[in-house]
């Protein structure tokens, strides 16, 4: 059985790679939720009038990976105490949010939230959206895999590069062997 995760938390060619890594994810796919215009396109997106956020869509399945683990590896993987920004990317369309597919994914991200605000986990509030569903829309192949692709891009080097490597180190046991 395979379930679905979408996570928006900055520029979606840093998210892919913290996912694609690990164990039970089947596929990430980079794309476009959250906005009014139908099937948007990365210029379009990037003026940040379309609503939309840059995210991800995760396929993995549970008995291997679970919803709650994905979800720590996100808050990890990006600042979801900065409202609409991540480092140099300022914008709606690089907000954090969790686009919820169901209530189950809902109470699990409530209870880790919870959690999280009291322990101050972050030593700030969160500022993730939290959505529930939402229609996805893929970015342009281009953008597919792009890290793996382009690891000596220096937005890649400086940016997605740590953040793969902050995962491959808290949860080496979940990274697939290459």
């Amino acid at each position: 059985m395979e379930s679905v995760a979408i996570f928006a938390g900055g520029c979606f060619w840093c998210l892919e790679p913290v996912f694609s890594q690990l164990k039970g994810v089947k596929k990430v796919v980079s794309g476009y939720i959250g906005g009014h215009v139908v099937n948007p396109d990365y210029k379009q997106v990037c003026t940040g009038q379309t609503g939309h956020a840059e995210a991800i869509r995760i396929l993995f399945d549970p008995a291997v990976i679970n919803y709650e683990v994905l979800l720590e590896i996100f808050f990890l993987a990006h600042d979801a105490t900065t409202l609409n920004r991540q480092g140099h990317d300022i914008g709606t369309q690089y907000r954090s949010a969790v686009f919820c597919q169901n209530m189950e994914q809902q109470e699990i991200l409530n209870e880790l939230l919870r959690q999280y605000a009291k322990d101050n986990t972050y030593g700030a509030p969160i500022v993730t959206e939290i959505v529930s569903g939402g229609e996805f829309y893929p970015a342009e192949d281009y953008h597919q895999g792009y890290y793996a692709n382009n690891l000596d891009q220096p937005y890649c080097l400086a940016v997605a590069a740590p953040k793969v490597a902050k995962i491959r180190a808290k949860y080496a046991a979940r990274i697939k062997s290459a």
